[in-house]
């Protein structure tokens, strides 16, 4: 497990993969499933309408906002 502390200087625990089954209940696994599922939709609805989706570059560690037509604008 990892912890990371935030700029306001609260401490967040980060589990691995591997730690998931230790640390999260059925319930838990159960709404990771859904929201998953929600972000999915959440992007697809936004792909269908047209509208921009910003995303994050973790290569290079810069956001930008990928359009519709497949072009990107970094910011």
């Amino acid at each position: 497990m990892a912890k990371v502390v935030n700029l306001n200087g609260m401490t967040i625990k980060v589990i691995d993969a591997q730690e998931k089954d230790a640390f999260l209940t059925q319930d838990d696994k159960d709404m990771d499933i859904r929201a998953t599922a929600a972000v999915r939709a959440a992007l697809n609805k936004a792909n269908i309408c047209g509208k921009p989706i910003a995303r994050y570059d973790i290569v290079t560690h810069r956001v930008f906002i990928e359009f519709v037509d497949g072009t990107i604008k970094y910011y």
